[in-house]
Protein backbone atom coordinates (compact mmCIF):
# COMPACT_ATOMS: atom_id res chain seq x y z
CA UNK A 1 0.00 0.00 0.00
CA UNK A 2 1.12 3.60 -0.95
CA UNK A 3 0.37 6.06 1.24
CA UNK A 4 0.16 9.84 0.35
CA UNK A 5 -0.02 13.21 1.96
CA UNK A 6 -0.12 17.08 0.55
CA UNK A 7 0.20 20.58 1.95
CA UNK A 8 -3.48 21.92 3.12
CA UNK A 9 -4.94 24.84 3.91
CA UNK A 10 -6.65 25.08 7.28
CA UNK A 11 -9.41 27.53 6.27
CA UNK A 12 -9.66 27.38 2.64
CA UNK A 13 -8.79 23.77 1.45
CA UNK A 14 -6.71 24.30 -0.69
CA UNK A 15 -4.27 21.85 -1.87
CA UNK A 16 -0.14 21.89 -2.78
CA UNK A 17 2.22 18.84 -3.72
CA UNK A 18 4.78 18.45 -1.10
CA UNK A 19 7.63 19.34 -3.22
CA UNK A 20 6.43 22.94 -4.17
CA UNK A 21 8.01 25.71 -2.51
CA UNK A 22 5.43 27.23 -0.22
CA UNK A 23 4.27 27.87 3.70
CA UNK A 24 0.91 29.92 3.29
CA UNK A 25 -2.18 29.30 1.86
CA UNK A 26 -3.83 32.24 -0.64
CA UNK A 27 -5.54 33.89 2.81
CA UNK A 28 -2.20 33.81 4.61
CA UNK A 29 -2.92 31.11 7.16
CA UNK A 30 -0.33 28.59 7.80
CA UNK A 31 -0.26 25.17 5.93
CA UNK A 32 -0.66 22.19 7.33
CA UNK A 33 0.83 18.44 6.40
CA UNK A 34 -2.64 16.05 5.55
CA UNK A 35 -2.30 12.46 5.13
CA UNK A 36 -4.51 10.31 3.40
CA UNK A 37 -6.67 8.62 6.00
CA UNK A 38 -8.38 6.14 3.59
CA UNK A 39 -5.00 4.63 3.48
CA UNK A 40 -3.92 4.81 6.99
CA UNK A 41 -7.34 3.45 8.44
CA UNK A 42 -6.39 0.16 5.78
CA UNK A 43 -4.17 -1.09 8.47
CA UNK A 44 -5.79 -1.81 12.16
CA UNK A 45 -4.51 -0.39 14.64
CA UNK A 46 -3.26 -3.35 16.25
CA UNK A 47 -1.23 -3.84 12.56
CA UNK A 48 0.26 -0.10 13.76
CA UNK A 49 1.28 -0.61 16.86
CA UNK A 50 2.73 -4.10 15.51
CA UNK A 51 4.67 -2.36 12.99
CA UNK A 52 6.39 0.65 15.29
CA UNK A 53 7.21 -2.07 18.15
CA UNK A 54 8.78 -3.89 15.35
CA UNK A 55 11.23 -1.38 13.91
CA UNK A 56 12.09 0.45 17.60
CA UNK A 57 16.00 -0.58 18.34
CA UNK A 58 16.11 -2.28 14.81
CA UNK A 59 19.57 -1.57 12.68
CA UNK A 60 17.36 -1.42 9.70
CA UNK A 61 18.00 2.16 8.51
CA UNK A 62 16.38 4.47 8.33
CA UNK A 63 13.48 3.11 10.50
CA UNK A 64 15.41 2.90 13.47
CA UNK A 65 15.31 6.57 14.03
CA UNK A 66 11.90 7.80 16.62
CA UNK A 67 10.54 9.60 12.76
CA UNK A 68 11.53 7.61 10.25
CA UNK A 69 10.18 4.51 12.42
CA UNK A 70 6.96 6.06 12.02
CA UNK A 71 7.85 7.05 8.20
CA UNK A 72 4.52 6.32 6.84
CA UNK A 73 2.59 9.24 9.52
CA UNK A 74 5.24 11.46 8.82
CA UNK A 75 6.91 11.68 5.32
CA UNK A 76 5.29 8.50 3.15
CA UNK A 77 6.16 9.37 -0.24
CA UNK A 78 10.29 10.00 -0.31
CA UNK A 79 12.13 7.01 -1.24
CA UNK A 80 14.76 5.56 1.67
CA UNK A 81 18.02 6.98 -0.09
CA UNK A 82 16.80 10.68 0.03
CA UNK A 83 16.27 10.74 3.73
CA UNK A 84 18.85 12.15 6.00
CA UNK A 85 18.63 10.67 9.06
CA UNK A 86 21.68 10.79 12.27
CA UNK A 87 19.36 8.54 13.99
CA UNK A 88 17.15 11.31 16.10
CA UNK A 89 14.51 10.08 18.62
CA UNK A 90 14.09 7.41 20.60
CA UNK A 91 15.27 9.82 23.78
CA UNK A 92 15.52 8.80 27.16
CA UNK A 93 12.53 9.03 29.38
CA UNK A 94 13.93 9.67 32.70
CA UNK A 95 11.79 8.30 35.76
CA UNK A 96 12.41 11.59 37.86
CA UNK A 97 11.02 9.09 41.10
CA UNK A 98 12.87 11.41 43.66
CA UNK A 99 11.71 14.85 42.53
CA UNK A 100 7.99 13.24 42.11
CA UNK A 101 8.85 12.21 45.54
CA UNK A 102 9.43 15.86 46.54
CA UNK A 103 7.02 17.30 44.91
CA UNK A 104 4.36 14.92 46.24
CA UNK A 105 3.92 13.01 42.71
CA UNK A 106 4.22 9.63 42.18
CA UNK A 107 4.23 9.25 38.71
CA UNK A 108 6.16 11.70 36.97
CA UNK A 109 9.41 11.85 33.82
CA UNK A 110 10.76 13.74 31.93
CA UNK A 111 11.50 13.54 28.38
CA UNK A 112 14.81 14.27 27.42
CA UNK A 113 15.11 15.55 23.45
CA UNK A 114 18.26 16.99 24.22
CA UNK A 115 19.39 13.57 24.31
CA UNK A 116 19.92 13.84 20.64
CA UNK A 117 23.07 14.76 17.85
CA UNK A 118 22.88 18.29 18.32
CA UNK A 119 21.40 18.66 21.56
CA UNK A 120 17.61 19.85 21.26
CA UNK A 121 14.23 18.30 19.88
CA UNK A 122 14.78 20.29 16.31
CA UNK A 123 16.41 17.44 15.28
CA UNK A 124 13.42 15.94 15.27
CA UNK A 125 11.92 18.09 12.33
CA UNK A 126 14.48 19.00 10.74
CA UNK A 127 15.29 15.52 9.72
CA UNK A 128 11.80 15.49 7.49
CA UNK A 129 12.72 19.16 6.29
CA UNK A 130 16.07 18.53 5.13
CA UNK A 131 15.02 14.76 3.80
CA UNK A 132 12.55 16.43 1.67
CA UNK A 133 14.99 19.48 0.03
CA UNK A 134 17.35 16.74 -0.52
CA UNK A 135 14.60 14.86 -2.36
CA UNK A 136 13.36 18.18 -4.21
CA UNK A 137 16.84 19.13 -5.18
CA UNK A 138 17.43 15.19 -6.50
CA UNK A 139 14.21 16.17 -8.84
CA UNK A 140 15.75 18.87 -9.72
CA UNK A 141 14.00 21.55 -7.84
CA UNK A 142 16.13 24.20 -8.26
CA UNK A 143 17.08 24.88 -4.23
CA UNK A 144 20.40 26.58 -3.74
CA UNK A 145 20.16 26.72 0.19
CA UNK A 146 18.44 26.17 3.54
CA UNK A 147 17.65 29.05 5.61
CA UNK A 148 16.63 29.67 9.29
CA UNK A 149 16.01 32.21 11.97
CA UNK A 150 17.09 30.98 15.07
CA UNK A 151 17.70 31.61 18.76
CA UNK A 152 20.36 28.52 18.76
CA UNK A 153 18.78 24.85 18.26
CA UNK A 154 16.84 25.72 15.32
CA UNK A 155 20.23 26.55 13.02
CA UNK A 156 22.56 23.89 14.91
CA UNK A 157 19.92 21.15 13.58
CA UNK A 158 19.75 23.03 10.26
CA UNK A 159 23.57 22.98 10.18
CA UNK A 160 24.15 18.96 10.82
CA UNK A 161 21.25 17.93 8.69
CA UNK A 162 22.72 20.19 5.72
CA UNK A 163 26.31 19.44 6.15
CA UNK A 164 25.09 15.61 6.11
CA UNK A 165 23.24 15.93 3.11
CA UNK A 166 25.90 18.35 1.13
CA UNK A 167 23.14 20.80 1.00
CA UNK A 168 24.36 24.70 1.90
CA UNK A 169 22.73 26.17 4.47
CA UNK A 170 21.95 30.02 5.92
CA UNK A 171 20.90 30.68 9.55
CA UNK A 172 20.10 34.20 10.82
CA UNK A 173 21.16 34.65 14.78
CA UNK A 174 20.18 37.90 16.90
CA UNK A 175 23.43 39.16 18.08
CA UNK A 176 25.07 38.62 21.51
CA UNK A 177 22.16 37.16 22.56
CA UNK A 178 22.86 33.25 21.92
CA UNK A 179 24.89 30.76 24.38
CA UNK A 180 28.38 30.02 22.72
CA UNK A 181 27.80 26.07 22.12
CA UNK A 182 24.67 27.27 20.35
CA UNK A 183 26.68 30.11 18.41
CA UNK A 184 29.48 27.26 17.53
CA UNK A 185 27.34 24.83 16.47
CA UNK A 186 26.35 25.97 12.82
CA UNK A 187 29.90 27.27 12.54
CA UNK A 188 31.51 24.33 12.75
CA UNK A 189 28.57 22.50 10.48
CA UNK A 190 29.92 24.98 7.84
CA UNK A 191 26.92 27.37 7.50
CA UNK A 192 26.98 30.98 6.25
CA UNK A 193 25.93 32.42 9.43
CA UNK A 194 24.52 36.11 9.82
CA UNK A 195 24.52 37.75 12.72
CA UNK A 196 21.98 40.24 13.33
CA UNK A 197 21.44 43.71 15.57
CA UNK A 198 18.22 42.38 16.57
CA UNK A 199 16.18 40.12 18.32
CA UNK A 200 14.91 36.71 17.01
CA UNK A 201 11.36 38.01 15.99
CA UNK A 202 13.42 40.76 14.03
CA UNK A 203 15.66 37.93 12.85
CA UNK A 204 12.48 35.59 11.27
CA UNK A 205 11.21 39.06 9.47
CA UNK A 206 14.41 39.01 7.65
CA UNK A 207 14.43 35.49 6.64
CA UNK A 208 10.74 35.45 5.77
CA UNK A 209 11.59 38.34 3.23
CA UNK A 210 15.07 36.78 2.14
CA UNK A 211 13.19 33.50 1.32
CA UNK A 212 10.45 34.89 -0.95
CA UNK A 213 13.30 33.42 -3.51
CA UNK A 214 12.24 30.57 -3.98
CA UNK A 215 16.03 29.40 -4.19
CA UNK A 216 16.21 29.71 -0.22
CA UNK A 217 13.91 27.35 1.19
CA UNK A 218 12.49 28.66 4.45
CA UNK A 219 13.28 26.22 7.52
CA UNK A 220 11.53 27.69 10.46
CA UNK A 221 8.62 25.79 11.88
CA UNK A 222 6.33 28.00 10.13
CA UNK A 223 6.85 25.34 7.72
CA UNK A 224 4.59 22.29 8.67
CA UNK A 225 7.37 19.76 7.50
CA UNK A 226 8.91 20.44 10.66
CA UNK A 227 5.80 19.47 12.58
CA UNK A 228 5.71 16.63 10.99
CA UNK A 229 9.00 15.42 13.07
CA UNK A 230 8.84 16.90 15.64
CA UNK A 231 4.70 15.36 16.02
CA UNK A 232 6.72 12.01 16.39
CA UNK A 233 7.42 12.87 20.55
CA UNK A 234 3.39 12.10 21.10
CA UNK A 235 3.18 8.22 19.50
CA UNK A 236 6.72 7.74 21.28
CA UNK A 237 5.80 9.22 24.56
CA UNK A 238 2.40 6.48 24.07
CA UNK A 239 4.55 3.91 22.38
CA UNK A 240 7.23 4.11 25.68
CA UNK A 241 4.28 3.29 28.34
CA UNK A 242 3.13 -0.40 26.34
CA UNK A 243 0.59 3.07 24.46
CA UNK A 244 -1.17 4.08 27.55
CA UNK A 245 -1.85 8.29 27.63
CA UNK A 246 0.27 10.11 30.01
CA UNK A 247 -2.72 12.92 32.06
CA UNK A 248 -0.57 16.05 31.48
CA UNK A 249 2.42 17.54 28.86
CA UNK A 250 4.13 20.38 29.94
CA UNK A 251 6.11 21.07 27.28
CA UNK A 252 8.00 25.24 27.10
CA UNK A 253 6.54 27.36 24.29
CA UNK A 254 8.09 30.19 22.20
CA UNK A 255 7.29 29.96 18.52
CA UNK A 256 4.57 27.26 19.53
CA UNK A 257 5.47 25.18 17.21
CA UNK A 258 5.94 22.12 19.33
CA UNK A 259 2.55 22.31 21.29
CA UNK A 260 1.29 22.13 17.73
CA UNK A 261 3.23 19.20 16.78
CA UNK A 262 2.35 17.23 20.18
CA UNK A 263 -1.54 17.35 19.11
CA UNK A 264 -1.48 16.13 15.52
CA UNK A 265 0.51 13.17 17.39
CA UNK A 266 -2.00 12.64 19.91
CA UNK A 267 -5.07 13.88 17.10
CA UNK A 268 -3.64 10.54 14.16
CA UNK A 269 -3.19 8.07 17.26
CA UNK A 270 -6.87 8.58 18.09
CA UNK A 271 -8.35 8.78 14.61
CA UNK A 272 -6.25 6.11 14.12
CA UNK A 273 -7.32 3.55 17.39
CA UNK A 274 -3.88 3.47 18.88
CA UNK A 275 -5.53 5.72 22.15
CA UNK A 276 -8.65 6.42 23.18
CA UNK A 277 -8.50 9.46 25.32
CA UNK A 278 -6.62 12.88 25.47
CA UNK A 279 -4.15 14.22 27.86
CA UNK A 280 -3.98 17.64 29.11
CA UNK A 281 -1.58 19.61 27.38
CA UNK A 282 0.20 22.60 29.64
CA UNK A 283 2.32 25.16 27.36
CA UNK A 284 4.95 27.27 29.80
CA UNK A 285 6.20 30.41 28.77
CA UNK A 286 8.45 32.45 29.89
CA UNK A 287 6.96 35.70 31.60
CA UNK A 288 9.83 38.24 29.27
CA UNK A 289 8.29 36.49 26.31
CA UNK A 290 4.98 35.47 27.11
CA UNK A 291 2.66 36.51 24.24
CA UNK A 292 0.41 33.14 24.24
CA UNK A 293 0.10 33.42 28.62
CA UNK A 294 -1.20 37.01 27.98
CA UNK A 295 -3.95 36.04 25.13
CA UNK A 296 -5.02 32.67 27.34
CA UNK A 297 -6.07 35.11 30.00
CA UNK A 298 -8.23 36.73 27.85
CA UNK A 299 -9.63 33.27 27.08
CA UNK A 300 -7.61 33.80 23.13
CA UNK A 301 -9.72 36.93 23.07
CA UNK A 302 -6.84 39.20 22.50
CA UNK A 303 -3.39 38.40 20.95
CA UNK A 304 -0.95 41.46 20.99
CA UNK A 305 2.39 40.67 19.24
CA UNK A 306 5.08 41.81 22.13
CA UNK A 307 9.04 42.88 21.99
CA UNK A 308 10.32 40.04 24.15
CA UNK A 309 12.35 40.96 26.92
CA UNK A 310 16.01 39.47 27.79
CA UNK A 311 15.50 35.62 29.41
CA UNK A 312 17.69 32.94 30.02
CA UNK A 313 15.96 30.55 28.07
CA UNK A 314 16.34 32.46 25.36
CA UNK A 315 15.16 29.75 22.47
CA UNK A 316 11.53 31.00 23.45
CA UNK A 317 12.03 34.94 23.79
CA UNK A 318 9.76 35.23 21.15
CA UNK A 319 7.16 37.76 21.08
CA UNK A 320 5.28 37.46 18.10
CA UNK A 321 4.90 33.22 17.39
CA UNK A 322 4.56 31.92 13.73
CA UNK A 323 2.78 29.06 15.31
CA UNK A 324 0.25 30.96 17.54
CA UNK A 325 -3.62 30.19 15.65
CA UNK A 326 -2.14 26.33 15.38
CA UNK A 327 -1.33 26.52 19.06
CA UNK A 328 -4.38 27.71 20.17
CA UNK A 329 -6.78 25.53 18.42
CA UNK A 330 -4.15 22.41 20.00
CA UNK A 331 -5.03 23.92 23.56
CA UNK A 332 -8.46 24.29 22.82
CA UNK A 333 -8.93 20.61 21.79
CA UNK A 334 -6.53 19.04 24.29
CA UNK A 335 -7.94 21.23 27.67
CA UNK A 336 -4.53 23.18 27.67
CA UNK A 337 -3.32 25.28 30.01
CA UNK A 338 -0.82 28.52 29.66
CA UNK A 339 1.51 29.45 32.27
CA UNK A 340 4.41 32.06 32.83
CA UNK A 341 7.43 31.54 34.39
CA UNK A 342 9.48 34.30 36.07
CA UNK A 343 13.59 34.30 35.63
CA UNK A 344 13.89 33.52 39.69
CA UNK A 345 11.44 30.59 39.31
CA UNK A 346 12.66 28.95 36.09
CA UNK A 347 16.42 29.29 37.14
CA UNK A 348 15.57 27.56 40.60
CA UNK A 349 13.27 25.14 39.38
CA UNK A 350 16.05 24.04 36.85
CA UNK A 351 18.54 23.40 39.80
CA UNK A 352 15.79 21.86 42.05
CA UNK A 353 15.72 19.52 39.60
CA UNK A 354 19.64 18.83 38.74
CA UNK A 355 19.97 18.33 42.57
CA UNK A 356 17.21 15.04 41.49
CA UNK A 357 19.98 13.68 38.76
CA UNK A 358 18.48 15.82 36.02
CA UNK A 359 20.31 18.47 34.27
CA UNK A 360 18.11 21.10 33.38
CA UNK A 361 18.65 23.66 30.50
CA UNK A 362 16.33 27.27 31.10
CA UNK A 363 13.92 26.15 29.15
CA UNK A 364 12.92 22.61 30.76
CA UNK A 365 13.36 25.03 34.06
CA UNK A 366 10.41 27.06 32.85
CA UNK A 367 8.19 23.89 31.91
CA UNK A 368 9.05 22.55 35.14
CA UNK A 369 8.40 26.29 37.15
CA UNK A 370 5.04 25.64 35.94
CA UNK A 371 4.66 22.58 37.09
CA UNK A 372 5.51 23.53 40.44
CA UNK A 373 2.52 26.17 40.05
CA UNK A 374 0.35 23.48 38.69
CA UNK A 375 1.29 21.42 42.46
CA UNK A 376 1.13 24.77 44.28
CA UNK A 377 -2.72 25.05 42.90
CA UNK A 378 -3.27 21.44 42.69
CA UNK A 379 -4.08 21.22 38.91
CA UNK A 380 -2.23 17.63 39.04
CA UNK A 381 -2.91 14.85 41.43
CA UNK A 382 -0.16 13.01 43.01
CA UNK A 383 -1.73 9.79 41.17
CA UNK A 384 -1.24 11.94 37.32
CA UNK A 385 0.88 10.24 35.09
CA UNK A 386 2.89 13.76 34.04
CA UNK A 387 5.57 14.04 31.63
CA UNK A 388 7.85 17.54 31.38
CA UNK A 389 9.37 17.77 27.51
CA UNK A 390 13.06 18.61 28.23
CA UNK A 391 13.40 20.14 24.48
CA UNK A 392 17.27 20.90 25.04
CA UNK A 393 20.61 19.46 26.70
CA UNK A 394 21.90 21.14 29.84
CA UNK A 395 25.40 21.36 28.68
CA UNK A 396 24.17 24.16 25.70
CA UNK A 397 23.61 26.12 28.69
CA UNK A 398 26.58 26.13 30.58
CA UNK A 399 26.80 29.92 31.49
CA UNK A 400 23.52 29.98 32.37
CA UNK A 401 24.17 27.24 35.35
CA UNK A 402 27.48 28.02 35.99
CA UNK A 403 26.54 31.98 36.80
CA UNK A 404 23.42 30.44 38.95
CA UNK A 405 26.33 28.34 41.38
CA UNK A 406 28.40 31.47 41.24
CA UNK A 407 25.40 33.89 42.27
CA UNK A 408 25.76 36.00 39.13
CA UNK A 409 22.11 35.45 37.79
CA UNK A 410 21.02 38.88 38.48
CA UNK A 411 17.97 40.05 40.34
CA UNK A 412 17.34 37.16 42.77
CA UNK A 413 18.93 34.90 45.63
CA UNK A 414 20.23 31.45 43.70
CA UNK A 415 18.20 29.30 46.09
CA UNK A 416 19.96 26.27 45.25
CA UNK A 417 23.60 27.27 44.35
CA UNK A 418 26.07 24.95 44.98
CA UNK A 419 29.71 27.27 45.67
CA UNK A 420 32.82 25.23 45.61
CA UNK A 421 35.03 25.29 48.38
CA UNK A 422 38.47 26.74 47.70
CA UNK A 423 41.09 25.57 50.39
CA UNK A 424 44.72 25.39 51.14
CA UNK A 425 46.14 21.71 50.87
CA UNK A 426 45.28 21.53 54.79
CA UNK A 427 43.65 18.55 56.13
CA UNK A 428 42.38 20.03 59.44
CA UNK A 429 40.82 22.75 57.07
CA UNK A 430 39.06 20.03 54.59
CA UNK A 431 37.38 18.36 57.68
CA UNK A 432 36.44 21.44 58.87
CA UNK A 433 35.12 22.13 55.43
CA UNK A 434 33.32 19.00 55.05
CA UNK A 435 31.25 18.67 58.47
CA UNK A 436 30.62 22.78 57.36
CA UNK A 437 29.12 21.05 54.40
CA UNK A 438 27.33 17.87 55.69
CA UNK A 439 25.43 20.17 58.07
CA UNK A 440 24.31 22.20 54.95
CA UNK A 441 22.58 18.99 53.04
CA UNK A 442 19.08 18.53 53.43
Amino acid sequence: MAFNAHFKGYNTGNTFPLDQVVYRDSDGGLLEVEHDMVQLRTRSAKEWKTLFESRCGSHNWPYASGVWGKKEWVLPGIADEDIISLNEGWTNLFYAKRFGEHLGLDDLWVKLCGNSHTGSFKDLGMTVLVSQVNHMRRMGVPIKAVACASTGDTSAALAAYCAAAGIPSVVFLPGNKISVAQLIQPISNGSIVLSLDTDFDGCMKIVQEVTEDKGLYLANSMNSLRIEGQKTISVELCQQFGWEVPDVVIIPGGNLGNVSALGRGFDLMLELGLIDRKPRLVVAQAANANPLFRAYKTGYAQFAPMQAKKTEASAIQIGNPVSYDRAVRVLKKYSGMVYEVTEEQLANAAHLADRTGLYCDPHTGVAIGALLQMVEEKTVSRKDRIIVVSTAHGLKFSEFKTKYHKGELAGFAAKYANPISELPPSVDKVRAELEKRFKEIV
